[in-house]
């Protein structure tokens, strides 16, 4: 009702207000200030907003209402609560009161501080008719699949949507049990939750996964179920309602699975390995039979051509993982290669360069397959149905297939599933790219290194040798280890054995150029510690000409591979019995005398190859002949199974055991400490000292006499053929006539000829000068100048070498053959 003197478009608006159902809205500041004034609000109060706005709004409440206090109490609270509601009594314009219902809410404003959102629905006539007709309409029609099951859990009555689910109508489920409805073990499960409720008369939440009649994939669905009372507060039914879940779980599957391959792909850098991952991860989670395919240049770690591979494309089977033990759906083995033609699908994702979904059996793949009768007797007997088969490409480049395919799931793969493997495939192409590259590098690398490294071992009459080379394991790569064994004038041999640090084509690198140059310096005869030290400053030099191109980060690298340089050399004589040892930051050598004792040899140690300014020294040691030394690197005794000290001790006790031969030995050692594969690069070298006896060596001591140069050359010719080398006597008499004539004109005494019978003839003078003789060609009318240049064409090879006191020239001739 509106009072007679009310205002004419007042009332219209009231009357309108009411008639279409509004809601009353006003906005409250902080301070309890009306801010904002609707048109609902005033048909309902009868203010015009230039009469309330601006107002506290506490003048709307009446004196007696409980409100007052209440909003009183939020206003002026440091924390006050989000949201008020409950009912008030407020003051119409025109004097009388109204109870509402209202409810406000705190909320930011964009002009301020908070304030306050008040609203309250205008009241309206009550139609039960229409609001019945109305709910019961929501029930049938609602999205919410719902049901209602008596006290003998019968089904009374279904909505709408349970009965598009079930493709039942309502007399045909009236009356039947749920697994009446839906036969299995998990809704007789739902049942009996069902009968606690009715027993309980507590509402109960579960998950229910079940196969229904006219749907490709089982369902998933969040099931309420909840009492019905009575109105005595018995239970007299419950009402189920379902929510289909089974979208978002097989989403959540999918990132699972993308998640868990994200993991388990790519663990090591094998290519065999990697491809057996992807296939281990997609089945049974995606397939029941999966099997990835490379081309064989991709799997020997070579580099694939661009683009399509073609028809009739030659694929090698890496990996297969089947739902079935063994993989009885293979047609072929692991490591067998077979031609696809360009009808079969792997042949067709090749060329398309994307996946393809096949569902059932595409006429194209059943000719190929009756072209097969082994393919087409496994298709037949495991019937499969569907199949996806999605190319390796990493970089834009093709490496492979992966073949996913069902039998046993009788629900078909969905563009959803495509999706999945496609993204699957992509992350183990890369790894499986990034293996391709590794084990392409790592071909390269044992390629250089065993190119490097020696063949075989030179025979030498001071040593007995036996050697092992055995390359890191895949995950570490290649290193730059390295061992040698060289001729030394005078029956001598240098054995060497280094080390450089890190893996790969350039620690083989820098270990070649280190061998070649240890080689160099070898044939000046230097003593092992000035060895080292023009190798040390060799290498000094290298590192700073890497260190001027500061940007390059190949030349950082190789200048840190060198600097990173470890070696041990040692050189023995047979006559004397002697060994001359020197290491530079290398682990010491271990020696077993005769008698059975191995010891660590305790040398200096030296710093690393590329320090520089420290100095290296040599230790001289007698040997009794048949002893054993042993030169390694730090990959034998430094393993993650034994620390040093255990290690070197077993290698100790190891070599110190008889064994039938050295090459034996050699398994033996590393069978003992390297059980399985080494995590470095391991060099290991065996030398059992010689020693010539003395009927192979022949010396004399020569005065400073020109007369005894035909003394020498008689002396020589007599024992060449004591030695049964009559054939090379007047050889020897002219080297030896033209060395100590040469020593007695241009050196200084004392003067020693030495002759030894070892692999070859070998001539030595020796005297106390430091001046080395040189090869020069004489004039015509010259009287001398010839003679060096006689000896070297008379000889197999000729040299100097330089000791702390003396000098000696020597020449080596063949043996003559028998």
């Amino acid at each position: 009702m509106t009072r007679p003197d009310s205002p004419r478009d007042e009332r219209s608006v009231r009357s309108d207000v009411l008639r279409k159902g509004a809601t009353a809205k006003a906005t409250v500041d902080g301070h309890g200030i009306v801010t904002q004034w609707n048109e609902a609000a005033r048909g309902l109060l009868g203010y015009l907003p230039a009469e309330i706005v601006g107002r506290p709004a506490a003048d709307l409440l009446h004196d007696a209402s409980p409100a007052r206090a209440e909003v009183s109490a939020a206003l002026c609270s440091p924390s006050p609560p989000t949201r008020l509601n409950g009912r008030a009594t407020l003051l119409r314009r025109d004097g009388s009161t109204v109870e509402l219902g209202l409810l406000a809410h705190r909320r930011a404003s964009t002009a301020g501080p908070p304030e306050w959102l008040v609203v309250s629905a205008i009241p309206r006539p009550v139609h039960a008719v229409e609001d019945e007709e109305l709910m019961r309409r929501a029930l049938l029609q609602g999205p919410c699949t719902m049901a209602v099951y008596d006290s003998g859990l019968r089904l009374r009555w279904a909505n709408d949507d349970l009965r598009q689910v079930l493709g039942l109508d309502h007399e045909e489920m009236r009356g039947l049990r749920l697994p009446e409805l839906l036969p299995g073990p998990d809704t007789e499960a739902a049942e009996r939750t069902m009968r606690r409720v009715l027993e309980t008369g507590e509402q109960r939440e579960l998950d229910l996964t079940t196969p229904i009649p006219g749907h490709p994939r089982p369902l998933t669905w969040s099931i309420d179920i909840a009492p019905l009372l009575d109105d005595e507060g018995r239970v007299a039914g419950v009402i189920l309602s379902a929510h289909d879940m089974t979208g978002p779980r097989t989403a959540r599957q999918r990132l699972t699975l993308l998640n868990e391959a994200s993991v388990r792909i790519g663990s090591t850098l094998d290519i065999d390995r990697t491809a057996q991952e992807l296939a281990d991860v997609a089945a049974p989670a995606l397939a029941d039979f999966v099997t990835v395919d490379l081309l064989p240049t991709v799997h020997d770690g070579g580099e694939p051509r661009p683009g399509s591979p073609g028809d009739h494309v030659l694929l090698r089977r890496v990996a297969a993982q089947s739902v079935f033990p063994g993989c009885p759906e293979a047609v072929l083995r692991p490591g067998q290669v077979a031609a696809y033609p360009d009808l079969s699908p792997t042949a067709e994702c090749l060329k398309a360069e994307r996946g393809l979904l096949r569902q059932g059996i595409d006429p194209a793949v059943a000719r190929w397959a009756d072209g097969d009768p082994a393919r087409a007797a496994v298709v037949r007997r495991f019937g499969f149905h569907s199949t996806m088969a999605v190319p390796l490409r990493a970089r834009g480049i093709t490496l492979g297939v992966a073949n996913f395919s069902r039998h046993r799931r009788p629900e078909p793969f969905e563009e959803d599933d495509l999706l999945l493997a496609e993204e699957m495939t992509a992350r183990a192409a890369v790894c499986v790219d990034n293996a391709r590259r590794y084990t392409h590098e790592r071909h390269t690398a044992l390629a250089l290194q065993r190119s490097l490294l020696p063949r075989t071992l030179p025979p030498s009459a001071a040593v007995e040798l036996a050697s092992s080379y055995r390359p890191a394991d895949s995950r570490s790569g290649v290193g730059g280890d390295w061992f040698d064994v060289i001729q030394l004038a005078g029956a001598r041999v240098a054995l060497v054995v280094g080390d450089v640090v890190g893996h790969g084509v350039r620690a083989s690198a820098a270990m070649g150029r280190l061998r070649t140059a240890v080689r160099t310096l070898a044939d000046v005869d230097l003593p092992p510690d000035e060895l080292l030290t023009h190798l040390d400053d060799l290498i000094n030099h290298l590192t700073a000409e890497s260190e001027s191109g500061a940007g390059d980060p190949d030349a950082a690298e190789a200048a840190y591979a060198q600097v990173g340089a470890t070696c041990l050399y040692a050189v023995y004589d047979p006559v004397s019995r002697r060994c001359s040892l020197a290491r530079a930051g290398h682990p010491p050598p271990v020696l077993v005398t005769p008698d059975g004792t191995a010891t660590l040899l305790d040398l200096p140690g030296g710093p690393p190859l590329g320090l520089g300014s420290l100095p290296f020294e040599a230790v001289d040691l007698e040997l009794p002949e048949g002893s054993l030394l042993a030169l390694y690197t730090d990959g034998l005794i430094e393993t993650r199974c034994q620390d040093v000290d255990k290690a070197i001790d077993t290698l100790r006790r190891t070599l110190a055991r008889p064994a039938d031969s050295l090459d034996g030995l050699c398994r033996t050692v590393l069978a003992k400490l390297l059980p399985g594969h080494p995590a470095d690069d391991v060099a290991l070298l065996l030398a059992r000292t010689r020693g010539l006896g003395a009927d192979q060596v022949a010396t004399w001591e020569l005065p400073d006499d020109p007369a005894v140069v035909a003394r020498a050359r008689r002396d020589a010719a007599e024992r060449l053929a004591a030695w049964g080398f009559e054939e090379a006597a007047f050889t020897m008499e002219l080297v030896v006539s033209e060395l100590v004539t040469n020593a007695i004109r241009h050196a200084t005494p004392p003067i020693r000829l030495r002759l030894i019978h070892d692999r070859t003839l070998i001539c030595e003078v020796s005297d106390s000068s430091s001046t080395s003789p040189h090869l020069r060609r004489a004039r015509a009318f010259d009287e001398g100048g010839r003679g060096l240049l006689l000896v070297a064409q008379l000889t197999e090879s000729w040299g100097t070498r330089q000791t702390a006191t003396s000098k000696t020239i020597w020449a080596e001739l063949a043996v003559p053959t028998p």
